[in-house]
């Protein structure tokens, strides 16, 4: 049976997943939108994530709660050591947002071609922080034995890093080309299935250099695989569902082809968990200055409290995510007025 801080290692993978999941594709789309040909198609990628890319953030508002609550140490280490890239980011998504909605209020070209560099570039700079922060963590941070972390904004900006966050954006571009194949016909479904394939190449490539990379520069992480089951069950989930995406595209069964998606992404972040369990950021300076999932954690109370709220709430949150997929599913239309 598993223990509260396990739980809560365990709920917040999970909110990080279904963030990964569903704001992965729209940061993807965002992404694409930097490469739309005319306007119908710029209408189309906006239309395609109106209904959904607020509430596809919450996931990470609540990821950092939940953190925040949990493991109220790992929090601060973190978000200290991270202060200025998580400026940058929060900059990135504020105009992302802002972008959306400011479009479509003055007809005029000048006004809405800057709207949507804003809205790629607010997209694009995510898709690669995102990657960035999990290369740093997945590399281990500099944490002292008082629990301090002391590091630059370009120190952050190592190779390794670098390449986590180019195979983050290879990842969400995929991932938001398969949905709108899904969600598109004609012509422009033909060209976001070709841009879902080389975006698949780009991201097998980047993933086979990245586990090679990450061979030589933490090779701790690998040591719980071969002994866990989870992990050979996480492996070939992972390894069929990126087998599955060319496939499924060249099918035409775009729907198929974003689960695969959707499940590579899912089984890549549940690897990394079992590779990190029960740390939460390793120290590149001494491993026993780690933070884990023991040492610094709330207390149990609070733990079980918050176990409480979530197993109340979360289910809500799902219900209420579905039922939104479900009533705006389906071929794009696009509106007379908005976007």
């Amino acid at each position: 049976m598993m223990d509260l801080n396990t739980t809560w290692f365990l709920l917040i993978g999970v909110l990080l997943t279904g963030y990964a999941v569903l704001d992965g594709f729209d940061l993807g789309v965002g992404v694409l939108h930097l490469f739309a040909t005319d306007e119908r198609q710029r209408r189309i990628n906006l239309a395609a994530i109106g209904p959904v890319w607020d509430g596809n953030e919450v996931w990470l508002l609540t990821a950092g709660g939940a953190m925040f609550a949990a493991f109220p140490p790992v929090y601060a280490t973190v978000f200290s050591g991270f202060y200025t890239a998580f400026m940058l980011l929060l900059f990135a998504l504020i105009f992302r947002a802002v972008s959306i909605e400011f479009r479509g209020q003055v007809d005029g070209p000048r006004w809405r071609r800057f709207w949507d560099r804003t809205f790629g570039l607010g997209s694009l700079a995510p898709a690669v922080l995102f990657g960035v922060a999990i290369g740093n963590v997945l590399r281990g941070l500099p944490i002292g034995a008082d629990g301090s972390l002391h590091v630059s904004f370009f120190a952050l900006l190592n190779p390794y890093s670098l390449l986590i966050g180019l195979l983050s954006l290879a990842m969400f571009v995929m991932h938001g080309a398969v949905y709108l194949a899904a969600r598109t016909d004609g012509e422009l479904q033909k060209r976001m299935a070709r841009w879902a394939t080389g975006a698949w190449a780009g991201f097998l490539i980047l993933y086979v250099v990245a586990t090679v990379a990450t061979v030589f520069v933490s090779p701790f992480l690998f040591e719980p695989i071969p002994h866990n089951l989870l992990a050979w069950g996480l492996c070939l989930l992972l390894l069929g569902a990126v087998v599955s995406i060319p496939v499924m595209v060249r099918a035409g069964r775009f729907v198929l082809a974003f689960l695969a998606s959707a499940a590579t992404i899912g089984s890549m972040i549940g690897l990394m968990g079992v590779s990190l369990y029960p740390r939460m950021v390793p120290s590149s300076i001494d491993p026993v200055n780690s933070l884990n999932i023991y040492d610094d954690s709330s207390t149990q109370r609070t733990l079980t409290v918050m176990l409480v709220v979530a197993l109340v709430g979360m289910p809500l949150v799902i219900g209420y995510t579905a039922y939104v997929y479900k009533v705006f599913m389906g071929k794009i239309v696009i509106p007379k007025d908005g976007y």
